[in-house]
């Protein structure tokens, strides 16, 4: 059975004050009462930027009685960063490959034609973006069936990948799953979409439904849950510009 964890899953809060120092050999450290936290693989949780550092202090400085860990975004994406991603790195490129041969953005509605002339107006930006500073041109289709992609554009997505640090790469694949499409999560990491637009972009297909026939409540909690992500994973990309 799944769910949130009762309380005698999570830990207790075992601290009491939270504070952000400079990390010896570089970057930024979380202190709980003064002692550095370690990753699940017992590493350092070594933050690149200061910025990044406060965020996930909030993170940690936010817990009551107990330590909600499933909610705590940030800090499971530097976990992940951290422990999981220099070992992964080929096999994360080849995940965000595998999102761009099945899009969101290239799979537009055979009808109705308002949804379909609304996908284009507000996809095909994103589209043009990641052609024109990528090299990341994507075919579309109708329908759920996808289309062939040019072996170009997919290893020119590979490249990309390869090309970020292992933070933006975390962010990078995190965004391909949240958004389902590589396409948004790649305009994310850069700084040509804010995470809410990229949210909102991701969801065209369901608020035009919603607006026809309205959203049962199971709908909008899940949709509540995934912006709350996005939002975690925009303040997780601002901050590393910092």
């Amino acid at each position: 059975m799944t769910g949130t964890p009762s309380s005698s899953d999570r830990p207790k809060r075992f601290y009491k004050d939270v504070t952000v120092e400079p990390a010896e050999g570089g970057g930024w450290q979380i202190l709980l009462d003064g002692r550095s936290i370690k990753t699940p693989g017992r590493a350092l949780l070594r933050l690149p930027t200061e910025a990044l550092a406060e965020e996930l202090a909030e993170e940690w400085a936010e817990q009551k009685t107990y330590i909600d860990l499933l909610h705590m975004h940030l800090t499971r994406l530097a976990n992940v960063a951290i422990d999981r991603v220099p070992e992964l790195r080929e096999e994360m490129a080849e995940e965000v490959v595998r999102y761009c041969e099945t899009d969101l953005l290239c799979h537009m509605a055979e009808e109705p034609f308002e949804l379909a002339a609304l996908q284009e107006a507000r996809w095909s930006p994103v589209r043009d973006w990641a052609a024109e500073n990528l090299g990341v041109i994507l075919m579309t289709t109708e329908g759920i069936i996808a289309a062939p992609q040019p072996g170009a554009s997919l290893q020119a997505a590979r490249d990309y990948a390869l090309s970020l640090d292992d933070f933006r790469l975390t962010a990078l694949v995190y965004g391909c799953g949240l958004y389902g499409s590589a396409l948004l999560a790649m305009a994310l990491t850069e700084g040509a979409l804010t995470a809410e637009s990229a949210f909102h972009l991701s969801r065209i297909d369901e608020e035009w439904q919603m607006q026809r026939w309205g959203e049962d409540e199971e709908a909008r909690t899940a949709a509540n849950a995934k912006e709350i992500e996005s939002d975690a994973l925009g303040r997780w990309l601002e901050s590393l510009r910092d």
